[in-house]
């Protein structure tokens, strides 16, 4: 196999980002990988999220998508799974000074400024980020108001 097909046959997925590289590797080093869970079906997953919305429970509508795996997703259930975490975003902090952050197809993370240039991350859909976790704005490609913006 030549370098060029190695190199072909390796990348099928979206590339991670560096950000996504250092956390990974902050948690390989320091074992905080957590034990592997059972995974849920997207599908499951956005039903489950959706009664938790429809009982006005939209934060623990919010921590289902943090938890969701797309990686096994079909291309319908990501655009499926992203609708949803916007609608529930702009209910959940349509008020708020939020940022929606798309760092790809089914990925996506709702960020309120904390202080001058950092903000938090609030809710979060296929990226390692949890929610509470703070980044930089200037590091972010993508970033524009919650309101009037698509998920794809």
């Amino acid at each position: 196999m030549t370098a060029a097909t190695t190199a072909t046959a390796i990348s099928t997925g979206p590339s991670p980002t560096l950000e996504e590289l250092v956390d990974r590797l902050i948690d390989a080093i320091f074992g905080l990988d957590s034990t592997v869970q059972p995974r849920t079906s997207p599908a499951r997953a956005i039903h489950e999220a959706r009664r938790f919305r429809q009982t006005g429970e939209l934060d623990q509508a919010l921590n289902v998508f943090a938890e969701m795996d797309l990686s096994e997703g079909t291309e319908g259930e990501t655009r499926w799974a992203s609708a949803e975490f916007l609608d529930l975003a702009r209910r959940r902090f349509g008020g708020e000074d939020a940022q929606l952050y798309r760092a790809g197809s089914g990925r996506a993370a709702v960020l309120t400024p904390l202080d001058e240039g950092t903000l938090e991350a609030r809710a979060v859909l296929g990226l390692r980020w949890r929610p509470g976790k703070l980044v930089s704005r200037r590091s972010l490609r993508g970033l524009g108001p919650l309101t009037g913006r698509q998920v794809s």
